[in-house]
């Protein structure tokens, strides 16, 4: 009879259970188009967009507080709890979307289910090495060549490259004192007037203090009529550190003109511009995404169907911080003539395409294709003047948008 008893329970158990594990990826499974929907402009589970990233916020939080915070954050804030204001403050003190009365309770659960579930999921199985086949050269490593380091030399080697190095240092300060020494009887020796005037002779002298062939020899010769106001002017040339200065800027000239105007063997500053925004796109591969700076020249799309799809690309990822008509809640109001980044439809293409992050303003150019940008950024620009109710108040310059 007990063990009838135990293998009742046992079945009742195993039922209870099968039916419960269904339930529960039901849940996420709803969670996640919950999420898609509502959320994923803003969060990412693995890593942080505008707001911070969500792995394992149900090990952080309990249930009822994120239950609260995802209704109203804005009013646990103004309630002082802490872990709210906390996580307000850190976030640029920008408040996250209320969906009070958006989402229900139960809708809240199956976001959190999903948010557990993707939290839990196993991490995704590095891929296998290539175990490539001896003697195959097209598949073998090629070997790399280890850096010189003195560390890996033997001690007895690098104390005899220190004796060596010593040594020279030595051997080096016994000729420059010795040149030194010797600077008076070379002096008596170029003073000859054969070798008086030899380049020889003028180092030998500035060296020993005579800067003469630097400044040049002052004549002491007026110049006649050319005496004003008690000023006089003296017929000295030019000093030769000048002059010398004047004919390596000529050299330089000719050399520069044609290195880089008649050869050219050497890259202007614009080419020069060009391949490092080259060589950058390959260091960084964020950089090959696009230039926020290019120079674009949309014009606003007028069509019916292109302004009903950009409607469609805006309620799906932009009216969650800018309200479903443009009116503004995280994100700015879009219906008045106030810009924060310009408000003609290439300033507000390259905001929607490239994002402020420093603003809380998600780039979109992963997700959303150029067409569907320029899309959106038109069906913006077309709610100019719509004045919906509750709109945000007016943020930035006045601009009249160009359309």
């Amino acid at each position: 009879m007990k063990r009838l008893i135990k293998t009742f329970w046992l079945a009742a158990l195993l039922s209870v259970h099968t039916l419960w594990q269904p339930a529960q990826a039901q849940d996420a499974v709803k969670g996640k188009a919950i999420f898609d929907t509502n959320c994923a402009v803003c969060h990412s589970v693995e890593e942080q967009i505008v707001g911070p990233a969500l792995k394992d916020v149900h090990k952080r939080r309990d249930e009822k507080w994120l239950t609260g915070f995802i209704k109203n954050s804005t009013k646990m804030v103004n309630a002082g709890d802490k872990q709210a204001v906390e996580v307000f403050e850190k976030f640029g003190k920008v408040p996250m979307t209320s969906f009070e009365g958006t989402l229900s309770e139960g809708d809240i659960k199956d976001v959190i289910a999903f948010v557990k579930a993707e939290s839990e999921a196993p991490a995704a199985p590095a891929p296998k090495e290539e175990v490539t086949k001896e003697g195959d050269p097209a598949k073998v490593t090629p070997a790399t060549t280890p850096a010189f380091s003195l560390k890996d030399m033997p001690a007895t080697t690098l104390v005899l490259l220190s004796l060596v190095a010593f040594l020279f240092l030595i051997v080096l300060a016994v000729l420059v004192v010795t040149f030194f020494q010797a600077l008076p009887i070379l002096s008596h020796l170029y003073d000859r007037p054969a070798l008086r005037n030899t380049s020889m002779a003028r180092i030998i002298a500035l060296l020993r203090g005579d800067t003469t062939t630097l400044v040049g020899q002052h004549k002491d010769i007026l110049m006649e009529d050319h005496s004003y106001d008690g000023i006089h002017e003296f017929d000295n040339d030019l000093p030769p550190w000048w002059k010398y200065m004047f004919y390596a800027t000529i050299v330089f000239g000719v050399v520069y003109l044609l290195n880089y105007h008649v050869l050219g063997s050497g890259q202007l500053q614009d080419a020069e511009y060009q391949a490092e925004l080259q060589q950058a796109s390959l260091l960084n591969p964020k950089s090959s995404e696009g230039n926020a700076n290019e120079i674009t020249n949309f014009t606003v799309l007028t069509d019916g169907a292109q302004l009903e799809a950009g409607k469609a690309a805006y309620i799906q990822n932009c009216a969650a911080c800018h309200g479903a008509e443009g009116q503004g809640t995280v994100g700015p109001n879009l219906t008045d003539e106030f810009w924060l980044h310009g408000g003609d439809v290439n300033a507000v293409y390259k905001t929607v395409k490239y994002g402020v992050t420093s603003k809380g303003m998600v780039a979109w150019q992963k997700k959303l294709s150029d067409d569907q940008i320029l899309e959106v950024s038109s069906y913006i620009l077309s709610l100019q003047g719509t004045k919906p109710a509750n709109a945000k108040a007016p943020q930035g310059e006045k601009v009249e948008a160009k359309k």
